[in-house]
């Protein structure tokens, strides 16, 4: 049986470059990089040469980078502090954000009482940028928290308006970049933001380790309590291979993305001209100036095929999702869908498309033949 990876938003594989650079890492610097003595240093020079990679590709300083478990520590960690550090009494932000960033956003709400403005999302996805622009003269301590990419539509914030926006008016711009580092450039220098947050095994890097930059003097205080790792802000002994191969995947991210971008995007043309011709009717959510790696289509398929498109897809061995891999097995619509689809179009089975380099037209042929056969 053909067995056809579609669904590189959930998770990515690991490149064997990656993997090499880990198993080195861990047969040969296996001390504890807060140790004095030689295996200690040893680890440390292996943690802080990961740092200054990825502080690189990002073009900011070393310091400006913590390394955290996930995306998701790094965005609870950055939204905590947002409140109880830094004086934020007012978060905007939208109920399509990642559940990493809405479900933190809501709990600081109801523990400290702070203002929560949700954005109205468009017909085609889009946050209303004007709306933004109105609650920003509003003069209130703010964090604006927006993602880049939507991890389910592939709809791409416009980061130069928004930054340019909450610096005109003091506020914090925080921007879980989980989907599109690695993918696409960033720039922190040219772009006034305060916080990025990112998951290694979304760009091709092992799973359990991401990092956060956070603009340099931005008080911050510990998420985790304990030692001094991370400059005191994050306690516990660093998983220096998981490190060192998440800098290992970008550094190959960046190296390979002009390739690797120009060849994903001509894949998902190809998808999207094999999938019309077959469907005529079919709609593609969020439209189709979307990011190049994620394609969410609403198929004409009876709406009784909602709940079995995905098993029936994956007994031909192709993996494909509705939407985020944190909400598989659910049987509620996808709560991004819910912000600009009508009840009728929430019916119809919708499912998300996203690529890599290792995809094919002829996987594409394949899962077209099988939409075809049901």
């Amino acid at each position: 049986m053909n067995k056809i990876y579609l669904d590189n938003a959930s998770t990515t594989s690991i490149r064997p470059e990656v993997i090499q650079e880990m198993v080195k890492v861990m047969q040969t610097e296996f001390g504890n990089p807060s140790s004095t003595h030689s295996y200690g240093r040893g680890a440390k020079v292996i943690l802080e040469s990961a740092r200054k990679s990825i502080a690189k590709q990002l073009n900011c300083s070393a310091q400006e980078i913590i390394f955290t478990s996930s995306g998701t520590e790094a965005d609870n960690w950055i939204l905590q502090n947002a409140v109880q550090k830094l004086g934020v009494k007012r978060i905007i932000t939208t109920k399509i954000e990642h559940h990493a960033v809405l479900y933190p956003v809501l709990a600081l709400q109801k523990e400290y009482g702070i203002t929560v403005e949700f954005l109205s999302i468009l017909e085609n996805g889009h946050i209303d940028y004007r709306q933004l622009e109105q609650l920003l003269e509003t003069n209130i301590p703010t964090l604006v928290s927006l993602m880049q990419v939507n991890n389910e539509t592939g709809v791409v914030l416009d980061m130069e308006r928004v930054a340019s926006h909450c610096k005109d008016h003091k506020a914090y711009f925080h921007s879980d970049t989980v989907q599109s580092i690695g993918k696409t450039e960033i720039d922190v220098q040219q772009l006034p933001i305060d916080f990025l947050t990112a998951s290694a095994h979304k760009f091709h890097g092992p799973k359990g380790v991401g990092f956060a930059f956070v603009r340099k003097n931005t008080p911050m205080q510990s998420l985790l309590l304990g030692g001094e790792q991370e400059k005191g802000l994050r306690a516990g002994t660093e998983s220096v291979h998981q490190i060192a191969g998440m800098a290992k995947a970008l550094e190959i991210a960046y190296q390979n993305l002009d390739t690797e971008r120009n060849a994903i995007f001509e894949l998902k043309k190809y998808a999207i001209e094999k999938l019309t011709a077959q469907f005529p009717t079919i709609k593609f959510n969020g439209g189709l100036e979307t990011f190049y790696s994620i394609l969410n289509v609403q198929l004409p398929l009876p709406k009784e095929k909602s709940a079995l498109i995905l098993f029936e897809l994956d007994m031909k061995g192709i993996a494909v999702s509705r939407g985020s891999a944190c909400q598989s097995g659910s049987s509620k619509p996808s709560h991004v869908l819910a912000e600009f689809l009508t009840v009728e179009e929430l019916e119809c089975p919708s499912i998300r498309l996203s690529f890599s380099h290792e995809n094919t037209k002829e996987e594409i042929d394949y899962f077209v033949s099988c939409l075809v056969a049901m």
